[in-house]
């Protein structure tokens, strides 16, 4: 039975659309399953992303330091800025998919092969989201968007250093505000990863000197691709995620508190870090986030008062017959807004960060 239909009593053969059901039934199944794969893969993503946003620009703000002025009694203190800013802006994209078909292939549909077509489109969705996401964390370069509203748009990466332009809240431990360089070659290969080629120790120092950590460790994710994952295992301090059919016996370590909603998988912990395995990383890049601090990314949609409604939607000429001509459309943009929640390691022998190409 088709994943979408079976609560609707048809069956795989049955014609699309001389199902006794009839279409409105139908459009009705498709959009319950869409809206649900809507909400599981924002819940997915929620790591990366902060929240949905109706803003084409705006001035991020994060507290700031310094120190109190010292004044005599009846000297008024000098007004100061009281936080960290940096203006960061954000696309908002068009993207559309279509089922077509002539009016013979349309009367020969089967459910089956309706489901099919219905849950490519849902992957092609899926698929577009973690590609605009992972460009957005791990291009180092500025994206020029034209909006055709508001003009030329800046989308900013997460800080580049000393080209950047922004001095950044004070680090732990100090109060003048500084650059900061998120993007960094290692300057060893995913072979030479060891205790002392530890990259991740390197995310969680730079993570950590912003955001901090609880007491009893540091709240960071690291997802890596599946070809960083043996010497990963191989550190010292690395406790594995057991596997859930097997009771660990005793004087093992046991893993506790795992982060909900990872994408990929966690395969287990060090130096701070949870280390998820997402084979959509690519090879010899790895990418930190702390999971306690506002995630890096905003997610740009339409106005409410346009009507345009949010996520992948499935667009109709004719209301009564929507499989006639149906068109597929998602419409949204991501890009970074705090720019220091984020940091992304280049295995090479160079200290100098190569964006990926990410297809």
């Amino acid at each position: 039975m088709a994943t979408i239909f079976g609560n609707l009593n048809l069956n795989d053969t049955d014609r699309v659309f001389n199902a006794t059901q009839g279409q409105q039934v139908i459009y009705d199944a498709i959009m319950e399953f869409v809206n649900r794969i809507n909400a599981e893969a924002m819940a997915a993503y929620s790591v990366f992303i902060a929240e949905t946003t109706q803003n084409y620009k705006e001035r991020y703000k994060l507290p700031g330091g310094g120190y109190m002025q010292e004044v005599n009694p009846d000297q008024r203190p000098d007004a100061v800025k009281s936080y960290g800013s940096w203006d960061v802006a954000y696309p908002l994209k068009n993207y559309a998919d279509a089922i077509g078909g002539s009016r013979v292939d349309r009367s020969y549909m089967t459910v089956a092969e309706l489901d099919n077509q219905v849950q490519g489109i849902v992957a092609r969705s899926v698929n577009t989201t973690r590609r605009e996401l992972l460009r957005a964390l791990l291009y180092k370069e500025d994206e020029t968007f034209v909006d055709p509203l508001w003009g030329s748009l800046t989308v900013k990466a997460l800080a580049t250093g000393a080209g950047d332009g922004v001095l950044y809240p004070p680090v732990l431990g100090s109060n003048t505000e500084a650059i900061r360089l998120r993007y960094q070659g290692t300057n060893y290969l995913t072979a030479a990863i060891s205790d002392t080629n530890n990259p991740y120790a390197t995310i969680n120092d730079a993570l950590v000197a912003d955001f901090g950590q609880q007491q009893g460790n540091s709240n960071i994710a690291v997802f890596i691709n599946t070809a960083e994952k043996a010497k990963t295992i191989a550190l010292t301090d690395f406790d594995p995620l057991n596997d859930r059919f097997i009771t660990p016996g005793v004087n093992v370590n046991q893993l506790t508190s795992l982060p909900p909603g990872m994408p990929g998988t966690i395969i287990g912990r060090t130096n701070g870090c949870w280390v998820v395995e997402w084979p959509f990383i690519p090879a010899t890049y790895m990418l930190g986030v702390h999971l306690d601090s506002p995630a890096p990314l905003k997610r740009r949609i339409d106005p409410a008062d346009t009507g345009l409604g949010d996520g992948l939607q499935l667009i109709t000429e004719d209301e009564e017959y929507p499989f006639v001509q149906s068109y597929w459309q998602n419409r949204f943009g991501l890009g970074v807004g705090n720019r220091l929640n984020g940091m992304a390691l280049y295995l090479a022998s160079s200290t100098t960060y190569t964006s990926p190409t990410i297809t």
